[in-house]
């Protein structure tokens, strides 16, 4: 079974196959659904959710133009300063993006939902991602399935929602500049990914929760991660630090 397969190669830090031609994006999500209960059923909990290729920059790097969505469980948390295990990952990379709070239930099939005044706070984030595929090569679909590359994720301090469409971004690794760019560059901004987050919701059947947190997507490239100190700086948020080990 394929889900079986990808939360394997998850679970053992094991590249594996790409999906077989012809796999549609509902059948996509379907698969990142079951790698999900699995990983549920081993004691994780759903925190929140998170956008892949918002950014036009990640976008022209893995060669697709849709936007995706993936799921967050406690188990992908790591603490503001704290450590990532490498060897827990195949092919991990980095980026550099905010996080959005939700206050109170968001329903998706609701036409009339606002998420946007569902948010309570935002804050700096670092997403460290992973695709489980040979060579870090995959089609949407294949993406999809192994939910958005989903990795590990760690929050900084979070701040009431404020004007956030062009804030200056940055990202560093062992205290060198690798990565300059904008909240602007999520869509033009990250509202805008946020309002697709429901549309999305409907159709793959995302909850989105009181407490639930939602990456928004990465506002520049992602760079290689190994064993270095990695930080992002977002202007008028803060910043954000993890270490590899």
């Amino acid at each position: 079974m394929t889900a079986v397969r990808l939360h394997e190669a998850q679970r053992n830090a094991v590249a594996t196959p790409q999906l077989p031609e012809g796999i549609s994006i509902d059948e996509a999500y379907a698969i990142q659904h079951a790698v999900l209960d699995l990983r549920l059923a081993a004691g994780e909990r759903l925190v929140g959710t998170k956008f892949g290729f918002t950014s036009r920059a990640k976008m022209a790097q893995m060669g697709v133009s849709d936007i995706i969505v993936g799921q967050l469980t406690d188990a992908m948390r790591v603490e503001d300063g704290g450590e990532a295990d490498l060897t827990t990952l195949v092919h991990p990379r980095v980026e550099p993006e905010i996080v959005f709070r939700l206050a109170r239930d968001v329903d998706p099939t609701d036409p009339l939902a606002d998420i946007v005044s569902a948010v309570d706070a935002v804050a700096p984030a670092v997403e460290i991602i992973d695709s489980r595929y040979w060579d870090f090569k995959f089609n949407l679909a294949d993406v999809i399935a192994d939910n958005t590359s989903g990795a590990l994720f760690a929050i900084g301090g979070w701040r009431p929602i404020a004007d956030i469409g062009n804030l200056a971004v940055r990202l560093s690794v062992d205290g060198r500049d690798v990565q300059f760019g904008s909240t602007a560059a999520i869509l033009g901004h990250p509202f805008r990914a946020l309002r697709q987050m429901v549309g999305i919701a409907a159709r793959q059947g995302f909850p989105l929760r009181a407490g639930h947190v939602i990456l928004a997507g990465a506002a520049t490239a992602a760079v290689p991660f190994g064993p270095s100190v990695v930080r992002v700086d977002v202007a008028g948020l803060g910043g954000v630090t993890v270490r590899g080990r």
